[in-house]
C-alpha cells in the first residue's frame, strides 16, 4: 500500500505561481513513477505531468508544457509540481498518483494509488 497526500493548492491570480507537493508513505515510494492529474468542474480527469522514479525523465501535457515543472526528492518521499504563469483554465483539483510504467504511459488505469487531491483556483 502507498498513501499519498497532496498539499499546496489555493487561490491565485492569473499569471501567478503555486507549488504542489505530494508526500508518499507506506511501501517504497522512491521506486515508483509518479504522475499528476487534474479534474476541473464538469470535465473528465486529465493527465498533467509525470516523473520517473529516478527523476531523470519527465513528461508533460501540451497544455502545461513550458509552464509546469515536476521534480522529486526521494529522501523526503515527496514529488513537487511547480506551476507558473497560471491560467484560468488551470483551475481544478490536482491529484498525484503512483503506478508502474514509463512517464509517457498516461492511462489512468495504470495507476494503482491516488491521493485525495488539492484544489487550485485561478482568478482573473
Amino acid at each position: 500500500q502507498v498513501q499519498l497526500v497532496e498539499s499546496g493548492g489555493g487561490l491565485v491570480q492569473a499569471g501567478g505561481s503555486l507549488r504542489l507537493s505530494c508526500v508518499g508513505s507506506g511501501r517504497t515510494f522512491s521506486n515508483d513513477r509518479v504522475a499528476w492529474f487534474r479534474q476541473a468542474p464538469g470535465k473528465e480527469r486529465e493527465f498533467v505531468a509525470a516523473i520517473s522514479w529516478s527523476g531523470y525523465s519527465t513528461h508533460y501535457a501540451d497544455s502545461v508544457k513550458g509552464r509546469f515543472t515536476t521534480s522529486r526528492d526521494n529522501a523526503k518521499s515527496t514529488v513537487y509540481l511547480q506551476m507558473n504563469s497560471l491560467k484560468l483554465e488551470d483551475t481544478a483539483v490536482y491529484h498525484c498518483a503512483v503506478g508502474p510504467g514509463g512517464v509517457r504511459d498516461t492511462d489512468q488505469g495504470d495507476f494503482a494509488y491516488w491521493g485525495q487531491g488539492t484544489q487550485v483556483t485561478v482568478s482573473p
